[in-house]
């Protein structure tokens, strides 16, 4: 009796497994990177979160991801060391590079103050080592003005330099 309903069996098996397709992966939309014109930090968070995830490739470690608000030479309320945002950050910056970047990883700096932002990177690669970003990328997300000299610094240290417009 087993073997007339194993062959019943194998044909319903073969027509269920039959009725089920692999259904198409929905093509991706490419949506445009544009860049918030309000200076809204949360906006211009998530905006450069997408730019750098657009621009992963050869990253095979971490991203270290910079941003500076609109005033950011201001002190803040409640500041009682007199330092602003920029300081804070510039000093965080140059001792990274001072202690050199292990090569995959990434630096990312954008701001919706690129001039800013870029008087900032050439300031903490003022006195590189050559090979302190050997092997690693930065990636800055700025105004075409500011490219050249953002550049000129971060090859000075040995890094791969990475430019996106902001617009």
């Amino acid at each position: 009796m087993n073997r007339v309903f194993a062959p019943i069996a194998v044909l319903l098996a073969l027509t269920v497994l039959s009725g089920c397709e692999k259904a198409e992966a929905p093509a991706k939309v490419e949506v445009a990177l544009v860049a918030p014109t309000d200076g809204d930090d949360a906006a211009w968070k998530e905006y450069l979160g997408r730019v750098v995830n657009a621009n992963q490739a050869g990253v095979t470690d971490r991203i270290f991801p910079y941003y500076l608000p609109n005033n950011s030479s201001e002190p803040a309320e409640g500041d009682q060391d007199g330092k602003t945002q920029y300081d804070r950050q510039l000093e965080n910056v140059t001792t990274v590079v001072q202690r050199t970047v292990l090569p995959g990883n990434m630096l990312a700096f954008g701001s919706p103050d690129s001039t800013q932002m870029a008087n900032l990177i050439v300031a903490a690669f003022a006195e590189p080592d050559p090979n302190a970003l050997k092997g690693s990328q930065v990636l800055f997300i700025g105004s075409p003005a500011d490219q050249a000299r953002v550049q000129a610094a971060v090859e000075a240290a040995g890094g791969k330099f990475v430019f996106v417009e902001a617009k």
